[in-house]
């Protein structure tokens, strides 16, 4: 139909051609890739790799997938430090349900 390349040039919005200068540009807004700052624990987190899904049962829905992928993540204090400190009400954060992180704070306080 239309004729938009010339010879053996790509077209410009080819996905395969890398777009190194415009992602310099971009990268700075959302932080280095190694970036540890207040939030950098949640590129460690494994449930980042996993189904979300899991994590945000339906009402009455197991939460025994997500608690065992929390069993073995390297960042679930941060996690569940987080939950606490921002009133998380749904979903398993740090390895514990919302009324599990409940009972922790009545605990603590």
């Amino acid at each position: 139909m239309w004729n938009l390349l010339d010879g053996d040039e790509s077209f410009p919005s080819d996905a395969r051609t890398p777009a190194t200068p415009q992602l310099a540009n971009v990268l700075p807004m959302f932080g280095d890739a190694d970036d540890d700052g207040p939030m950098g624990w949640q590129e460690r987190a494994l449930c980042a790799q996993t189904d979300p899904e899991a994590f945000f049962p339906e009402k009455g829905g197991s939460t025994r997938e997500a608690k065992k992928v929390c069993t073995g993540c390297e960042v679930r204090a941060e996690c569940l430090e987080y939950a606490l400190a921002n009133d998380e009400r749904f979903g398993i954060w740090g390895g514990l349900s919302e009324r599990e992180r409940r009972k922790l704070k009545r605990r603590v306080v």
